[in-house]
């Protein structure tokens, strides 16, 4: 028997990458040496001393049974502690945390929990893909709004569609941005709490690159910013910051009423995280060995953005130097959308790159360059772009 799937199911975006990822493994199936600067999974380690900590936890027959449906009180309280020791925020663990399966289901499953078929949502363009699955799966309408270079990739709030502004009940925010690597400042938050009380406009900040600042650079929180508890939330993610891309673990901070609908979606969703991922994951935060292992993974991002940059300036292809993240944003030559060029990197030189067409409309003049292979491969996979000779035409 053959069981037709939802209509539901079928209003779901396309997943762009997949078939990125077919191709690039079909190269490599072919035995071909690629160079993939495509993905955005951390290819370093998780941090020992959580590994350990999880090795333990493992052990405890407590961490066997159901978690909490909500999650342990003792994650909500390093977690709040943590937003007070790096941020000066102060939240309330019992109301203004909610503890996630990795930062992705927050982002998808909001839409379920505040807003109601027809309500309308804003989301950057360029942007990461899932927001619209969040869109699609909650049944309400999306608009997006442009994130433009001349702007640092920054909305820019003196010249926004006000209508959209004014019928839509959220908005999503990304900093330091994927893909762009465009970072945040307190007064930009600053102006985000403003306009969102002007239009009555809930913000939901998306933290995961929030440790991943270049050149000393301390990413801010939206949270920071006077009155941002009123108005949204913040979700931050173990992925980027500790390694733990694979271990699904999260939480969302801020406004008690978003904060309480995610809890109670989640409640008829998921008996919340393992047990023993959730121990884990307060030694990630309250570890004294924290601080200097992001430190060095910081370190390490910034020597591989710098090795990437200023290669591709000697063959004339100027970046948008990011100030976070991993990635770096790339403008594609005249004559190219982002998947051609990236069909003919792979094609020709064996380079794989995020189409920028992916991330939103306005991405498809750009590739996103993932830094998560060596500064030698890196400036090796610019070496082999310059033979192509596609750039010397703009010197």
């Amino acid at each position: 028997m053959f069981f037709q799937q939802s209509q539901l199911l079928n209003t779901l975006p396309n997943q762009f990458f997949a078939n990125l990822v077919k191709k690039v493994n079909a190269k490599i199936k072919a035995g071909n040496d690629v160079i993939n600067l495509g993905q955005g999974n951390p290819d370093q380690p998780t941090f020992n001393y959580i590994v350990k900590a999880m090795q333990q936890a493992t052990a405890k027959p407590i961490n066997h049974k159901y978690s909490p449906f909500s999650g342990l009180a003792s994650l909500k309280q390093a977690a709040a502690d943590f937003y007070q020791q790096h941020y000066g925020v102060k939240v309330d663990p019992n109301k203004e945390i909610a503890i996630l399966g990795g930062s992705k289901i927050g982002l998808v499953e909001l839409p379920w929990a505040l807003m109601n078929p027809g309500d309308t949502m804003l989301l950057p363009d360029p942007g990461y893909p899932d927001y619209l699955s969040g869109a699609a799966l909650g049944q309400v309408n999306y608009q997006t709004f442009p994130l433009l270079e001349k702007n640092n990739f920054l909305p820019d709030y003196d010249n926004f569609d006000l209508s959209a502004a004014k019928k839509a009940k959220f908005m999503y925010l990304n900093y330091p941005n994927n893909p762009t690597g465009a970072a945040a400042t307190p007064e930009f938050y600053q102006k985000t709490v403003a306009f969102a009380k002007r239009h009555h406009l809930g913000i939901v900040s998306d933290f995961a690159y929030g440790a991943l600042g270049f050149d000393g650079y301390q990413n801010p929180s939206f949270l920071q910013a006077a009155g941002a508890k009123d108005v949204g939330i913040e979700i931050y993610t173990f992925s980027k910051t500790f390694n733990m891309a694979g271990w699904r673990l999260a939480f969302a901070v801020g406004n008690q009423s978003i904060i309480s609908a995610l809890n109670l979606i989640q409640d008829h969703l998921f008996v919340s995280v393992f047990p023993a991922i959730q121990e884990a994951g307060i030694t990630a935060l309250t570890s004294p060995q924290a601080e200097a292992e992001i430190q060095q993974l910081v370190a390490l991002y910034q020597k591989r953005r710098d090795a990437f940059v200023e290669a591709a300036l000697k063959i004339g292809w100027r970046a948008f130097v990011p100030r976070g993240t991993f990635y770096v944003w790339m403008p594609v030559p005249k004559g190219y959308t982002s998947e051609s060029f990236a069909d003919l990197l792979l094609d020709k030189v064996n380079v794989a790159v995020a189409p920028g067409k992916g991330f939103g409309t306005l991405g498809d003049q750009y590739v996103r360059i993932g830094l998560l292979v060596s500064p030698a491969k890196l400036v090796e996979a610019v070496g082999r772009i310059a033979t192509l000779q596609l750039f010397d035409q703009e010197n």
